[in-house]
Formats: C-alpha cells, structure tokens, sequence
C-alpha cells in the first residue's frame, strides 16, 4: 500500500491531483444529493383525522385516500385521534415531520374556531400548517318543526324582538359552529335567543323535530334528510346563494331583514401538511388532490354531503383562514363564549 501511495504521488502531477479530489468530491456530493432526493413517496403516508371515525372530516379523508394512494404509489393510512373540536389531532399533526408523511384534515373549528375559543390549543393555525386544497364549503341551515307557527325567517326574528330570549336555539354544543352561527344571527339582528347545548347533532335536532326546541342552525348534511322527509321545515339557509339541493329554501342574506345582509356562515373542510414541508410535496399534493376532487364520482359524492366545491389555490385558501379566524373571534369575544 505504501508503494502505491509513493508511485501515485511521484507519478500525478499537482492537477491531475487536483482534478481526481474534485472527481471523488463531485461524486460524495452526488451521492448525498441523491439520497436527499429520494423519490417521495417511498413509505405509507399518514393522514391525521382529528375527529372521530363516521363524521364528514373522517368521510372526505377516506373518499380522498382511496384514490389519492395508488396515484402517489404508496398507501395512505387514517389515523382518527378526536378529542376538543378537533385540537387534540391538530396539536400532534404539527409536532410531526415535516416530510410529505404527515396529512391533517382541517375544519372551520379545529383551524380556525378553536384558536379563540380555548385558552390553549398547542399549535398555530396559520403558522403551524400549510394548506394543500380546500375540499369545499358547507353552509348551516336553519330549521324549525315542520308543525312549527314559525314560517319564515321574518316570523322568527319578529317574535325574537317582542320576547327577547324566550325562543331557544339547539347546537351540538357549546363553541361549536352551530352554537357560533346561532350567535352570529343574533347579534347581525340585534335579537336574543336562549342556547340550548347538546352532545351533539343528533339528539339537538330531534328535540327540535318534537318541538322541544324552536329551532337550530345545523348543515344540510345532519338537517337535510329531516327536512326531506317533512319532519323539519328549513326558513333559511347561510350561504350567499342558494343550494342546489334546496332551491326553495331562501337565503338568510337576502331575507331583507336589516343586519342579515351579508350574514354568512360557512363549515369548511380542508387539507394541511405541518409547516416546512417541501413546497415540491406540496405541490405535487394539490395538483393530484385537485383532480381526484374534481372528478365526476367524485364532485357528485361532495354535493351529497351538501359541500359546495372550491377550487382555491393552496395561498388562496391561506388567505381565506385568515379572515375566517378573526370572523370567528369577533363573534366569540361578543358572545363572551368561554371553554376550558
């Protein structure tokens, strides 16, 4: 060996000597160059569910991973971890990598209620996460019993101003979106309803349907079969236009009821990936997703869960967060709604 030194050193010149470290350099860079850009995805993904198994964010998760895993290559695997309208799964979602293998299913409450509504949630949600796509936007509808003496939405807001807080509102709980939407109609109409917290959805809308309830503001997704089948009577919905599903039911903004205006509540369903992940995975997210998303099976499966599709850019939807969350704190600070 110390022969071979001796003959390369007495037989290279100064830059042929050169030239071979910069050969061999080139080569370590390249190699390590190439191990950082492995091709993405070489592993099973993981997409975050923070809310239980059944619901709409778990529902949307499945629909989009189905079809999403096999176009990457990989396999995307649901993870349900619920717990505080969201933010226990959101909290874990951005302590993770931020390497392409970490999804999260995001909501009007975990991303953009909760952050105003907790005294603590562990993450941030602008700077916490990035946004991929918007699944699309889902609108509350409020609704009375179908025996109900309450016709229009005019009738409601007229025996709300002659007996402030003797009609009661249901919501699936307290700081939930319906709780919200109930409060941000009160306040746009300077009436005064009494809230009425359930455990959920479910048992909110029955007591309505007997009447226990005046009424509630819940999406077409829960208040839809019900109104479908006779049992509930819907006086208004919270988008700017009206359904598709629904064309009879009025808007609430264009009530003509002074306030209600531009009344407009909008649950929402979305896509994140903890901040720093590579904008190329990021990308390449986005476009996939946007494709399966705008499909015909598809774009049919959203409109029967009564989700309006969005086509938002991943900075669109960003700046759309923003203004969701100081909408929310606005009406939360109102409301003097306090969770702990």
């Amino acid at each position: 060996m110390n022969q071979r030194r001796r003959f390369l050193k007495h037989t290279l010149t100064p830059t042929a000597l050169s030239l071979l470290g910069a050969t061999l350099g080139n080569s370590l860079l390249g190699n390590f160059a190439l191990a950082e850009t492995a091709p993405w995805p070489s592993k099973p993904i993981n997409y975050l569910v923070p809310f239980p198994a059944g619901g709409s964010t778990d529902i949307l998760a499945r629909l989009l991973a189905q079809r999403l895993g096999p176009v990457l290559g990989t396999t995307i695997v649901i993870d349900n971890k619920a717990g505080a309208g969201g933010s226990v799964g959101s909290e874990i979602a951005s302590r993770a990598a931020p390497d392409g293998y970490t999804l999260l299913g995001g909501t009007v409450s975990s991303h953009a209620i909760n952050v105003s509504l907790y005294p603590k949630i562990g993450y941030d949600p602008l700077k916490s996460f990035s946004p991929v796509v918007l699944f699309g936007t889902n609108p509350v509808m409020l609704v009375v019993a179908a025996n109900s003496p309450l016709k229009t939405l005019k009738d409601l807001i007229d025996a709300a101003q002659k007996n402030p807080l003797k009609l009661s509102g249901a919501s699936a709980g307290n700081g939930t979106s319906q709780h919200l939407s109930l409060e941000l109609l009160g306040f746009k109409s300077h009436v005064q309803f009494t809230h009425i917290p359930y455990k959920g959805s479910s048992p909110a809308i029955q007591d309505v349907m007997s009447g226990q309830v005046d009424f509630m503001l819940d999406t077409s997704l829960v208040a839809g079969p019900h109104i479908q089948s006779g049992k509930l009577r819907a006086l208004g919905v919270s988008s700017l236009k009206r359904l598709e599903n629904f064309p009879e039911v009025p808007t609430i903004a264009e009530s003509g009821i002074a306030g209600l205006q531009g009344y407009e509540v909008l649950s929402w369903q979305a896509l994140f990936v903890p901040t720093g992940t590579p904008q190329p995975i990021i990308q390449r997210l986005h476009t996939e997703s946007m494709k399966i998303l705008q499909t015909p099976e598809v774009l049919d499966r959203l409109k029967g869960l009564g989700i309006m599709p969005s086509n938002m850019t991943p900075e669109q939807i960003k700046a759309f967060q923003k203004l969701e969350i100081d909408k929310w704190a606005e009406v939360i600070k109102l409301a003097n709604i306090k969770l702990e």
